[in-house]
């Protein structure tokens, strides 16, 4: 397995619905946060420790917020808000 992103829970069913300029920011970003877990986390899915905190992302029209789960090797956005801006 190696890193990669997803939506999860609501997330999925809201980006149905938002413009495609907003999610390829959250897209964008999400990749980004990918490279930045894989280069930290070497052995993800041997890693015994605690998963980091997530976070929110602010992106052009909205934000998203994001969770890092080391040793599935992925980066869940758990939910993302348009806010047209």
């Amino acid at each position: 397995m190696s890193w990669a992103w997803e939506y999860a829970f609501g997330a999925e069913e809201a980006a149905r619905t938002a413009p495609p300029v907003f999610l390829t920011a959250v897209e964008r970003k999400a990749a980004e946060l990918v490279r930045a877990a894989e280069a930290q986390y070497l052995h993800g899915r041997a890693y015994g420790g605690d998963d980091p905190k997530g976070g929110d992302i602010a992106v052009p029209g909205g934000m998203f917020t994001y969770q890092i789960i080391v040793r599935h090797e992925r980066v869940y956005v758990v939910q993302i808000t348009y806010l047209g801006f």
